[in-house]
C-alpha cells in the first residue's frame, strides 16, 4: 500500500526543495516510484485547484485520509502577535494547519534549518520557530513532548539547504522501518553524527595550526576565517555536494548552517577571539589543553605545510 506524503512550505526560500530536486541517486521521481510514495501535495510540483487542495487537507486533518509523512520546509511563522496571519493558506494560518497535520502523521520531518530550529525567521518580527525547537531550546510549534504516530519526535534535517541524500535517505529508512538513532537535537546520527571537520581536506593544516587570513590559500580557515567545521555536525564532507565537493574543499569557511542558532549574529568570515584564542574551540577540546597544544603544534609543523603553494 502506498505511503502518503504531504509537503508544506512555510516561511522560507524553497532551497531545500531545490536541493531535493537535484538529487541523482535516486532522483526525486525515482524515489517516489521505488518507495511507492503517494505525493498528496507539494507546492512546486502539484497542479490542483484550490478546492481540491482544501478537500485533501480537510480529509487529512479529520483523519478520513491517512497521512504517513508530513514534511515541513521553512520556519513556522507565528506573527503578528502569535496569530500566524503573516503566513496564511486556504484562509487559515499555516501554523494551525501544520499542527493539525502533525497530530495525524506517522512521521513528521523538518526539512532544513528553518523548519528544524527557526532559522532566519527566528530573528525577526515574523516570530518564526522550528517545529520542535526554537534555536537551542526545545519547544517550538509542537512542544518539547510532541511525538508523532510512530512514537518519534519531529525528525530534524538541518542544513541551509539540507543535502538531498539526507532527505531521500531519511524517507527510505522510515519507509523500510529502519530505526533512526537521533542526537540531542533529533537529527539522525547517520548524517549528523560527524563533525564537518571530519573529512575536510585541510585537516592536517588545522592540526599543525597552519593558518590562513585570506581566501584562495590551502591552509586552515578555522583560526582567522570563521570556519565552523570543528564546531558543528553535518554531512558536507561525508557525502559531498554534487558528488564532488564542499565549502571547505573549495576554500570557503563552513558557515555552520546546521547549528540551531544559524544564521549567526556575528560576521561569517571572521573568527571571534581574545588575544588570538578563538572564543569557540573545537568540539571536545578544553581551553587549558588548547593553550598548551597550540604553540607546540605550530612549532612542529612540517616544512611542506609551511611552504605550501597558494591555491586551493
Amino acid at each position: 500500500m502506498s505511503k502518503t506524503v504531504y509537503w508544506i512550505q512555510c516561511g522560507g526560500c524553497g532551497g531545500d526543495t531545490w536541493s531535493l530536486f537535484n538529487g541523482e541517486a535516486p532522483n526525486f521521481v525515482d524515489l517516489l516510484e521505488s518507495l511507492d510514495l503517494d505525493l498528496l501535495w507539494h507546492p512546486t510540483l502539484s497542479v490542483v485547484r484550490q478546492e481540491e487542495l482544501q478537500e485533501v487537507t480537510r480529509r487529512l486533518m479529520e483523519g478520513d485520509l491517512h497521512l504517513d509523512f508530513l514534511c515541513v520546509e521553512g520556519t513556522v511563522i507565528h506573527g503578528p502577535d502569535g496569530s500566524g496571519m503573516y503566513d496564511v493558506v486556504l484562509g487559515t494560518p499555516k501554523k494551525e494547519i501544520v499542527a493539525a497535520l502533525a497530530r495525524r502523521a506517522d512521521y513528521v520531518i523538518a526539512v532544513g534549518t528553518c523548519a528544524s530550529f527557526g532559522g532566519v525567521g527566528a530573528n525577526g518580527d515574523i516570530e518564526g520557530t522550528g517545529l520542535q525547537f526554537l534555536k537551542w531550546e526545545p519547544g517550538g510549534l509542537l512542544g518539547k513532548d510532541f511525538k508523532s504516530g510512530s512514537g518519534l519526535p519531529v525528525v530534524n534535517l538541518p542544513g541551509c539547504p539540507c543535502h538531498s541524500d539526507v532527505i531521500t535517505g531519511t524517507l527510505s529508512a522510515l519507509v523500510y522501518g529502519r530505526d533512526l538513532e537521533l542526537n540531542n537535537h533529533n537529527s539522525p546520527l547517520d548524517w549528523y553524527g560527524v563533525m564537518v571537520h571530519q573529512g575536510c581536506t585541510r585537516n592536517e593544516y588545522h592540526e599543525y595550526r597552519v593558518e590562513e587570513v585570506k581566501f584562495g590559500e590551502r591552509g586552515c580557515l578555522f583560526f582567522y576565517m570563521g570556519c565552523h567545521g570543528p564546531l558543528v555536525t553535518g554531512p558536507c564532507n561525508k557525502i559531498l555536494w554534487n558528488r564532488r565537493s564542499s565549502k571547505t574543499r573549495v576554500g570557503v569557511p563552513c558557515f555552520g548552517c546546521t547549528r540551531p542558532d544559524f544564521p549567526q549574529p556575528y560576521p561569517f568570515f571572521e573568527t571571534r577571539n581574545i588575544e588570538g584564542i578563538p572564543l569557540e574551540l573545537p568540539d571536545g577540546v578544553s581551553r587549558a589543553h588548547y593553550l598548551a597544544y597550540k604553540g607546540m603544534a605550530a612549532a612542529a609543523a612540517p616544512e611542506r605545510l609551511i611552504k605550501r603553494k597558494p591555491g586551493i
